[in-house]
């Protein structure tokens, strides 16, 4: 599936990627409707058609990602709200053996989410994933989404990697395409981002929905620094 000889960084994704994303899906589906219904005192319904407008009017930019975004919108506490649902984080259970392989094997393991830092730091606090990591970014502090050419650009240049030597994990589509133009060779796609739905169908990039098959393959290609 993957050359794990020419892999010497690997950038990971992070919600439904490392963590499981029943949380995210729970939250902005059900959890931030449900309270905006009892706060703008309009029905369950109304709330989910009218936020979910609205996400679709934003994705994918730097707002949909911004819980200070929200919390102007929406006049309510984002961050108090995630915490009303935070046992709902975890990391997906396939992610330990294989973060533990990768960095066991000697190679760069980078964080690279859109994530907000309070939503970061939120997960880290009930994961400490942040163990597993050389080094963590929000996009946020770069002004542009995984998305966008340009957080590349700005992360290339903050993080230097070489392309052609660098793995990239994510969820999305879109977000694989976009690193897939900025020239990195080695892409993976998770295809059951969320424990409590069907996996997904993909046929544009290797996926996986257990890293644990990728494991043996890591240890026989450990790398130097």
């Amino acid at each position: 599936m993957l050359n794990w000889s020419e892999i010497s960084t690997v950038l990971l994704d992070m919600d439904g990627t490392i963590l499981d994303l029943h949380f995210d899906n729970q939250f902005w589906l059900v959890h931030l409707p449900k309270r905006y219904s009892e706060y703008a005192n309009i029905s369950f319904e109304q709330a989910q058609e009218k936020l979910h407008s609205h996400y679709d009017r934003v994705a994918g930019t730097i707002a949909w990602y911004c819980l200070d975004y929200w919390q102007e919108q929406t006049q309510l506490p984002i961050t108090t709200l995630k915490r009303e649902i935070q046992h709902l984080i975890r990391l997906r259970e396939d992610a330990v053996d294989f973060l533990q392989a990768l960095r066991a094997s000697g190679r760069e393991v980078v964080l690279v989410t859109n994530a907000h830092p309070d939503s970061l730091s939120l997960k880290i606090e009930r994961t400490q994933l942040d163990q597993y990591f050389d080094c963590l970014y929000s996009t946020h502090e770069f002004g542009a989404t995984k998305e966008s050419q340009l957080l590349w650009q700005r992360l290339q240049q903050k993080h230097a990697f070489a392309l052609d030597k660098t793995l990239f994990v994510d969820d999305s589509l879109p977000v694989l395409n976009s690193a897939k133009k900025y020239g990195i060779k080695h892409l993976l796609a998770v295809a059951n981002p969320d424990s409590q739905q069907a996996e997904r169908a993909i046929a544009d990039y290797p996926a996986i929905t257990d890293y644990r098959i990728l494991l043996e393959d890591i240890r026989k290609s450990p790398v130097s620094r």
